[in-house]
């Protein structure tokens, strides 16, 4: 597909609107608004443990909802990798 500039001016325009862009507000903000505008992309499930794993060890602090921001990141990703383990189905040494 082939798109014209002005259209892809646009599109930039709303992808920010929806994702502040770095120096927008803090990291949590912008992974809220990431989280808000998600679709669905194809990706290793080997990606999504390594996220699981260093968010598991970030240190939120004292800030609230920068530990919610990442207990629902963590969740999410979680449900995407029982997902994929379920849409491939039983293998050897793997109930199902």
């Amino acid at each position: 597909m082939v798109t014209t500039p002005s259209r892809d001016r646009a599109l930039g325009r709303g992808v920010s609107a929806l994702i502040p862009p770095a120096g927008a507000g803090s990291a949590t903000d912008r992974a809220t608004a990431a989280l808000a505008a998600l679709r669905t992309v194809p990706v290793h499930v080997g990606v999504l443990q390594a996220a699981v794993v260093l968010l598991e060890e970030e240190q939120p602090g004292a800030d609230p909802a920068r530990a919610a921001a990442i207990e629902s990141t963590v969740a999410l990703l979680r449900t995407a990798i029982g997902q994929a383990a379920d849409d491939l189905g039983p293998s050897p040494g793997r109930a199902g």
